[in-house]
């Protein structure tokens, strides 16, 4: 298959076992098991010496059954068709999981956006969004910011899709800034998502509890790691240790939150750091802990990994951030609440949506309303996975993906098949 990858295989194997507990109709396990439509365009852009480079650009389509595709864009080295066909997979089953009316989609391009400058970002971004612009729209496939990307590249792309359509379109993306139709409290949902997880979580895990004495460490600082550390700290945990790609910092008794974000702010990383002591990667998976959020990229616990980690729930934070080998140690571990990425992280997509909602009626929420329906479909959803994987008898991941596989089957199953 073009899009064949170690990342798009061991996907397949999550939806193999979903299958197999669900006793899956296998028509339907087929069709399931390839994307709808995978587009690559080449995208040219005009850099700021007047060079022109080419970049590689990709959108993929997984499944519309239940509704137009959703699903981020990513700039990083490592897309490929591989990567954004598996992550178009499993936006499809995340959409199930907490019940959204869409399917599942991802597109990116081939980039390191670190060495772009603003108006070299900005032209790639728009003219990928020419290549792509019958492949997407509010009814169809509404992207949203991922690894590289932000609401101003949103931004960039709802214009660009505006001026070529001649009236503007806010609802042909989410993740923007307000001022052109983005929601309240989008920046922060998948964080807050996975916090509102990790406590439900909490509720079911015997002699666990949260409160100033939870410790709490995690890797990848960005977006995602730095609003749940946020949000895990007024519920009274300690952040004892963060990383990313420029290091990590570790203090026992806690780092200072406000501290560390006006740092990483300002030096766009955590590396330097003064408030503890230099950590790494490796040594983060050994730290004793309560709660562990892998935040950062896919694929980075295996096996040796998952042995090492002292930690009593953990919560994925990341898409894919643990790999087959390393989910096969998980599932041996009952010392670990593993919350898996198609639930945890769902926060995101929920508020995507809700952005979505908002942008097509034109009638927009509040804050407190967005947060509290959030807290509801997260919490609703654990539920639901929790009850799954007591019937079914599985672990965590195999019970989010069969609840997501099962909603797209009877969905497919009602529709039938044309012609």
């Amino acid at each position: 298959m073009e899009w064949d990858s170690h990342f798009y295989r061991s996907t397949l194997s999550y939806l193999d076992r979903a299958a197999q507990a669900l006793n899956l109709d296998a028509n339907i396990h087929q069709r399931l098991k390839r994307p709808e439509r995978a587009l690559i365009v080449n995208v040219p852009c005009r850099m700021d010496d007047g060079t022109v480079r080419n970049f590689t650009g990709y959108r993929v389509q997984h499944n519309d059954t239940r509704g137009p595709c959703k699903g981020g864009i990513r700039y990083h080295l490592d897309v490929d068709l591989g990567e954004v066909a598996s992550l178009a997979m499993l936006m499809t089953f995340k959409c199930a999981v907490v019940g959204l009316p869409l399917g599942g989609a991802k597109g990116g391009i081939t980039v390191d956006p670190l060495t772009l400058s603003r108006n070299e970002k900005q032209r790639l971004t728009r003219r990928y969004t020419t290549e792509i612009v019958n492949f997407i729209g509010p009814d169809i496939d509404i992207p949203a910011p991922d690894m590289g990307t932000d609401e101003q590249t949103m931004s960039w792309l709802m214009d660009t899709y505006s001026q070529i359509k001649g009236r503007a379109v806010p609802g042909v993306v989410t993740g923007k800034p307000v001022s052109v139709g983005g929601s309240l409290g989008r920046a922060e949902a998948t964080g807050r998502g996975v916090s509102y997880t990790i406590l439900e979580a909490a509720q079911v895990t015997p002699g666990f509890e949260i409160n100033d004495k939870t410790t709490v460490t995690i890797q990848g600082f960005g977006n995602v790691g730095a609003a749940t550390a946020k949000k895990l700290a007024k519920y009274g945990c300690k952040i004892i240790a963060v990383t990313d790609v420029t290091g990590g910092i570790y203090n026992a008794q806690g780092l200072d939150l406000n501290a560390l974000f006006q740092w990483v702010d300002e030096h766009h990383g955590v590396k330097g750091f003064k408030g503890g002591d230099t950590i790494t990667n490796e040594e983060l998976y050994r730290l004793k802990c309560d709660i562990f959020v892998p935040a950062a990229l896919g694929g980075v616990i295996g096996e040796k990994e998952a042995k090492e980690l002292k930690c009593r729930i953990m919560a994925e934070g990341a898409n894919g951030p643990v790999t087959p080998e390393g989910d096969a140690i998980l599932r041996q571990r009952d010392d670990i609440f593993l919350l898996p990425d198609v639930l945890a992280n769902a926060g995101g997509v929920t508020v995507s949506y809700f952005e979505w909602v908002q942008d097509i009626s034109a009638f927009f929420w509040s804050a407190k309303e967005i947060n509290s329906r959030l807290h509801e479909i997260m919490k609703r959803s654990f539920q639901e996975v929790w009850t799954l994987k007591q019937s079914l008898g599985c672990d965590m991941r195999t019970a989010a993906m069969a609840l997501g596989v099962k909603k797209v089957s009877d969905a497919m199953l009602a529709r039938g098949l044309f012609p």
